[in-house]
């Protein structure tokens, strides 16, 4: 694909991209997609994704009780337990504020690993890693930022999300489906969105601007973005996901350039479909 080449202008040092179907179809790459690169909250969905594995094996329940009191592994997974960004402080009653939360996604591994007496990373591994091949991607921390991974490696988790193996389908519906309609929040990067609305782990597009996808990306986009230059999205009406990874903290240089590079595959993605 053409407009994969548009990396290329980005002003980091090194950065790698790619386009899966849903039939895991790899379109096109670009750049070094065997390099592992830091994902930081690209590792959210990961994580999100194991924990749905524990939910479907029965080791956790989605409305359990879970994190701050009154929430629930739902309330965690869509950043509504009230817990704050990087500290373990409750702010706010659970399921009345979309409050995106780090320590939510630690408090989440800390609850599968219990119930499941094998630490979170060693989980992730066995339930959604190891099942996709994706031998070049690990867990060195925090579930809720310190994953690392390479283009070709997310590109079988896009394909996956797509086309599910691992899990039900209607599962994968859920945790792209909005949970709690409504609430608004601040979208790291981007300000305050009404409504940020967001999955189980992944956040969805619907109409927010400013956004880190493209004008052309559909309402069902959903996906996350990371603080280390990193994203990856899945567009159901466009039939297929990227993944980009890059060595350069979020910046103004991303807000300008990642929008035009989604619109760019898509529009090629379409003119290929035709």
């Amino acid at each position: 694909m053409q407009s994969l080449a548009l990396i290329e202008n980005w002003p980091v040092p090194s950065a790698a991209a790619g386009v899966v179907r849903a039939d895991g179809t790899v379109v096109g790459t670009h750049g070094p997609v065997t390099q592992r690169f830091p994902l930081a909250s690209v590792t959210k969905p990961l994580a999100a994704y194991a924990a749905l594995v524990a939910y479907e094996e029965g080791a956790v329940e989605l409305d359990e009780p879970a994190g701050p009191e009154g929430s629930t592994v739902r309330h965690l997974l869509a950043h509504t337990s009230g817990l704050a960004f990087d500290e373990h402080r409750v702010m706010a009653p659970p399921g009345t504020r979309r409050l995106y939360s780090n320590a939510g996604f630690e408090v989440l591994g800390d609850h599968i690993a219990k119930a499941t007496d094998i630490p979170f990373a060693e989980y992730l591994r066995q339930a959604v890693l190891e099942p996709l091949g994706m031998t070049q991607t690990s867990l060195e921390g925090s579930p809720a930022k310190d994953g690392v991974s390479t283009v070709s490696d997310l590109l079988r988790f896009a394909a996956e999300v797509q086309a599910p193996r691992l899990l039900d389908a209607r599962t994968v519906l859920d945790a792209m489906s909005v949970v709690h309609p409504g609430l608004s929040g601040i979208l790291p990067g981007y300000g305050h969105q009404k409504p940020n609305d967001w999955g189980l782990g992944f956040e969805i597009r619907d109409s927010k601007s400013p956004h880190w996808t493209g004008g052309s990306s559909s309402p069902r986009t959903f996906g996350h973005f990371g603080q280390s230059g990193t994203f990856v999205w899945i567009d159901p009406d466009a039939g297929a996901a990227c993944v980009a990874l890059a060595d350069r903290a979020f910046g103004a240089w991303a807000v300008e350039a990642w929008p035009p590079f989604t619109d760019a595959v898509l529009s090629e993605l379409r003119g290929r479909s035709l």
